[in-house]
């Protein structure tokens, strides 16, 4: 089979048996091989019956969401190429065509463009269509170097096989945007074509929520992209902190008629142990991430993790301890100087902040050359359990050998039993010659 459409399906009587006819009429117009898969995630008002009736078939799937949903329904599809859409009549399942072509192409995933094909009035509302919409896909963009220009349309095509290697996990609506992540990341062939969004045909409110699914579309981009959450604004803070901290360090600083001392000085120093555990975080994160497979094999996190040794992370570690216990002491000696009394915090502070800043930046420095060294452990690989099923067949070959191995040795014994059989009735023949003989001799 050449083509499946998948349509997530909860509740929607009104609209399903509407999709199903339009798909079905495009099969039979082009002379596709395919067919209509509805992924029923519950529905109580009939539309699983009423999808049946129009020529779908029915899978139903009971973990709620519309990623799961989707998943579902893409597994149980036998067609090499999946397309999925809304079972909502919003989108015109009769104009696959381009999504096919594209598939046949080469393509491992097709994308909708709503944008450049247009959208109805009505269809979309303003907030979607102006900020939400926009706004997320030009994340999805910077994040993730992806050129698709509507990460959220409903509408589109893949190659079946491909996307089920992505792994894809997420259950609700940011699945969308999963895909889309994860095929970029892998390199696949992603393309794109105009398509129309048109009003659905129900009368009930959608299960979309603007504000929850958003953020969780937003919440997913940014935990897929440890550069742009961690790795970037901790890079930032320390330089930052850095510079202000090395510059306050032996002074006040004056810019026109404002004065920064020991006060920024103490922020500076809070601005880089933060970015300092925000790089360190990033390059956990990714690591994590490359060993459990939700983030493709990146050779630059590499070459950093095989030169970051835990004996390296310990030398830096113990390097800015020393510095620190030095600033430690030399604050004690200043103390001592003042024969322990009151000081100057313009002062003592100037020892004591970046003396307490490397303590705390040798302590993450060696935790995380821990933590690294601790990922770094490979899984002991057992060896698979044996299916029951092979096992249970490997006792009867084996039974079924012994049998026919005695088989074998009866029948070797008893061919060796009729030569002795017959020494010994030719015995019995000479013993009675000889009795005659005897008693012709007699």
């Amino acid at each position: 089979m050449e083509l499946s459409v998948v349509m997530p399906c909860l509740n929607e009587a009104e609209t399903v048996e509407t999709c199903v006819r339009k798909t079905i009429g495009f099969f039979e117009d082009k002379g596709i091989d395919g067919e209509v898969v509805i992924a029923d995630n519950g529905s109580t008002d009939g539309s699983q019956q009423l999808a049946r009736d129009a020529g779908a078939r029915v899978v139903p799937v009971i973990d709620k969401g519309y990623g799961n949903a989707l998943m579902g329904g893409i597994r149980a599809a036998r067609g090499k190429y999946v397309a999925m859409g809304d079972a909502d009549d919003s989108y015109d399942f009769a104009t696959l065509g381009p999504f096919l072509d594209e598939l046949r192409g080469g393509a491992d995933l097709v994308m909708g463009n709503r944008f450049k094909g247009g959208i109805a009035e009505g269809a979309m509302p303003p907030l979607h269509r102006y900020l939400g919409n926009p706004v997320l896909s030009f994340v999805g963009r910077l994040f993730f170097g992806s050129k698709i220009g509507d990460f959220h349309c409903g509408l589109r095509a893949f190659n079946k096989d491909a996307i089920l290697r992505l792994g894809l996990q997420t259950g609700g609506m940011e699945f969308a945007s999963e895909m889309v992540v994860k095929a970029t990341l892998h390199g696949y062939d992603i393309r794109e074509v105009p398509t129309t969004l048109s009003p659905d045909g129900r009368t009930r409110a959608p299960h979309l929520n603007t504000w929850r699914d958003g953020w969780r579309h937003l919440r997913f981009l940014m935990l897929f992209s440890p550069r742009w959450l961690f790795l970037i604004p901790g890079l930032v803070f320390m330089t930052l902190g850095l510079l202000a901290g090395i510059a306050l360090s032996t002074g006040p600083v004056t810019v026109g008629e404002i004065a920064f001392d020991v006060d920024t000085l103490v922020g500076a120093s809070a601005a880089l142990v933060i970015g300092f555990q925000a790089v360190l975080f990033a390059l956990l994160t990714k690591v994590y991430a490359m060993q459990e497979g939700f983030l493709p094999h990146d050779r630059r996190v590499q070459k950093i993790i095989d030169w970051w040794s835990l004996e390296r992370g310990l030398l830096i570690g113990g390097v800015l301890a020393v510095a620190g216990l030095g600033g430690l002491v030399a604050s004690l000696l200043h103390w001592r100087v003042n024969s322990f009394g009151e000081l100057d915090p313009r002062h003592s502070l100037r020892i004591v902040v970046p003396a307490a800043t490397a303590l705390v930046m040798s302590f993450q420095a060696i935790f995380a050359s821990l933590f690294v060294s601790i990922l770094g452990i490979r899984r002991r690989q057992h060896p698979p359990l044996t299916d029951p099923a092979e096992e249970a067949a490997g006792v009867v070959d084996a039974e079924a050998h012994k049998v026919a191995k005695s088989g074998a040795a009866k029948g070797d014994a008893a061919e060796a039993e009729k030569p002795e059989a017959g020494r010994v009735a030719a015995g019995k023949t000479t013993e009675s010659g000889g009795a005659g003989e005897d008693a012709s001799e007699s």
